[in-house]
């Protein structure tokens, strides 16, 4: 007797495997995840609405670094104020923080200043060590 061989003949198969797509997915996904908070620069401030209600506080001292409308800079500490110039006040303030860390931070700018000389005080404040800032406004 002749052994006769059966070749079977394969279909192709008509289905795509998704799995590897849906991992490749799942680590883009985690990429993006990890990369996004990255790439917002800025400097961290709350700021206040202007129709808000004047805020509570339980502490007597607060830090206030203002800019009057000739751009120059005052500090503010439990009362005392002066005249002073951004690198001092920098100085100044990284001082005060490393002895109470949890003092409050406000910025005080006249309307009629750069938008700029605000945005450098608030840089100031944060090289100095300052977590959050705080800006100041009149009520409405």
């Amino acid at each position: 007797m002749l052994s006769r061989r059966r070749t079977k003949r394969r279909k192709p198969v008509a289905e795509i495997n998704v799995v590897p797509y849906i991992d490749v997915m799942l680590v883009l996904l985690v990429i993006f995840m990890i990369t996004a908070p990255m790439l917002t620069q800025g400097v961290d401030v709350e700021l206040p609405n202007a129709n808000a209600a004047p805020i509570e506080n339980d502490e007597s001292d607060v830090l206030v670094a203002s800019v009057d409308k000739d751009g120059n800079y005052f500090i503010d500490i439990g009362g005392e104020q002066s005249a002073i110039s951004l690198t001092d006040l920098k100085d100044r303030v990284s001082k005060v923080l490393a002895q109470n860390p949890r003092l409050p931070i406000l910025v005080r700018g006249d309307k009629n200043v750069p938008y700029g000389e605000v945005v450098g005080l608030m840089v100031a404040l944060q090289g100095a060590g300052a977590p959050n800032v705080g800006l100041v406004t009149e009520p409405e």
